[in-house]
């Protein structure tokens, strides 16, 4: 065995015990702990991605001394690979771009506690990324609930302390019915080992024996992990999860959190059921209409509200529709659009986050639409990059969202039912994302006129080297967007590669 294949398990291993080091430490000292094991965790990702990108072919690597199905095991493939390395980058970014309002918000003595949350949560998502062992999954998924509410209800007010509250309840919800999904699918199978449970799963299938547990198994686990990532209507706690914490909070939890629980969600439909049973279930047809409806409503409520952070909290819900949209339509070439989306997503949300806190920040630390007027003059950088990740979301050409709506535009081409609601609710979508984030670029290049001031918080001019930690960091998120946008055949080439073995 080749020693860059034991990565996968040492990355896993360096972000679980960097919490409890990070805990003995002071704020400082644990703040670098993290950035050290987001970075050593994104190289080794790095590198286990050109081995398996080099040798073609997915690896298992056992731990321990038991073999399956009773020991426990991690499977890499390229998109596994892919999808760490990304989630290193996007986080290592979200963390350097918030590390100003991480000092500010936060008391001194919790910012060490701040860092074991999202080394634990960095944890999470490696382990589920890697893992091919269910339960092991659901042990992670509750160490990502828990890192989640942590980062949420840190900042301690009123507003985050309900948002956690609220997210814990669903949150548990959505764990419970994943549960009681795996327990069905081992008594029916007798395995936890995801490839073990797909021979069974098959067998089952041919014989025609214990269909309905078997459907109910597959719908209890999909709602619950929907549930767990915010698709309409299970998104109550959203909006105020992600407009009251911290700015590195709510880029990770925006773009990363949901992220895992569908990664989990493609292992299930793939590695555990099988897509071509899933299909005969028609649980992906529940998945489409939810989809479609979380697109719609989700743009709605973006548009009605007068907070920037909630607003773009809201469209989260609308862009997790398209993720769910893309599985309901039952092909793989509508999967692969949702694993671009799922890259687009991430890379462009915690953009948004991370630039509407600098404009924020020119604006007296006001979330509300008035104080806004002028932002963009004012702090130039985070202006230009809200207005790139703004495009991005519409979905304007040379922009990564673009290719996001094409991919799921040609992925709906030729299905029977399917193909007119797809290409209208992606139609009316995109209307309405412009409505609201052009409103909110036109708003910060507005001058602001005279006896306007009064009216307004105090705002005052921000150059790049007064912030810049979060001016690099804006500037890697509009160059990765570009990236996404102007050379994205490698990427939709390498996400279908990955998928077609990802069985």
């Amino acid at each position: 065995m080749a020693f860059v294949q034991n990565f996968p398990f040492f990355s896993i291993l360096l972000s679980l015990f960097s919490g409890p080091l990070a805990f003995v430490l002071n704020a400082k000292g644990a703040r670098r702990v993290n950035l050290a094991v987001i970075t050593a965790a994104g190289c080794m990702s790095g590198a286990v991605l050109a081995y398996v990108l080099g040798t073609g072919e997915p690896y298992v690597y056992t731990m321990g001394h038991f073999p399956a199905p009773w020991g426990n095991e991690i499977r890499v493939g390229v998109l596994e690979a892919f999808l760490a390395l990304f989630f290193c980058v996007i986080m290592l970014l979200s963390m350097v771009g918030g590390s100003l309002e991480q000092k500010l918000e936060l008391e001194e003595s919790k910012q060490n506690l701040y860092y074991v949350m999202v080394n634990l949560l960095l944890c999470s998502l490696l382990a589920l990324v890697y893992t091919n062992d269910l339960f092991t999954a659901y042990v992670f998924v509750e160490i990502n609930t828990i890192s989640a509410c942590g980062l949420i209800m840190i900042k301690q007010t009123g507003r985050t302390m309900e948002a956690s509250t609220r997210y814990m309840i669903m949150s548990l919800l959505g764990s419970g019915l994943l549960l009681l999904g795996i327990c069905f699918l081992y008594d029916l199978t007798g395995h936890l080992l995801m490839s073990n449970i797909k021979e069974q799963v098959q067998l089952l299938a041919e014989s025609g024996a214990y269909h309905i547990p078997l459907v109910v198994s597959l719908g209890l686990m999909s709602v619950g992990l929907a549930i767990k990532s915010a698709l309409y209507p299970f998104h109550a706690w959203l909006p105020d999860a992600y407009g009251y914490s911290t700015v590195s909070s709510a880029a990770i939890l925006s773009s990363l959190v949901s992220k895992g629980y569908i990664v989990l969600l493609i292992k299930i439909f793939y590695r555990v059921i099988g897509f071509d049973i899933v299909r005969e279930t028609k649980v992906v047809h529940v998945l489409f209409v939810f989809g479609i409806i979380g697109m719609i409503m989700g743009s709605l409520h973006a548009i009605g509200e007068n907070n920037i952070r909630r607003m773009i909290a809201f469209s989260s819900v609308a862009q997790i529709g398209y993720i769910y949209m893309g599985f309901g339509l039952g092909t793989a070439e509508g999967v692969v659009a949702s694993i671009y989306h799922v890259v687009t997503h991430a890379a462009t949300k915690s953009l948004l986050f991370v630039a509407a806190s600098g404009i924020t920040d020119a604006s007296g630390d006001s979330l509300r639409y008035r104080d806004l007027t002028g932002a963009g003059y004012r702090n130039k950088l985070a202006g230009a990059a809200f207005t790139v990740g703004s495009l991005a979301m519409v979905g304007m050409p040379i922009f990564s969202g673009f290719i996001s709506k094409l991919l799921f535009s040609q992925a709906a081409f030729g299905h029977r039912y399917k193909m007119l609601p797809t290409l209208v609710a992606l139609a009316i979508s995109t209307v309405l994302n412009a409505v609201y984030f052009m409103k909110t670029v036109i708003r910060i290049y507005t001058p602001v006129e005279e006896g306007q001031q009064e009216e307004m918080a105090q705002g005052r001019v921000i150059t790049a080297r007064e912030q810049p930690a979060k001016s690099v960091a804006l500037v890697c998120f509009i160059f990765l967007n570009l990236l996404l946008g102007l050379n994205s055949e490698p990427l939709i080439r390498l996400i279908g590669q990955g998928l077609e073995k990802f069985g």
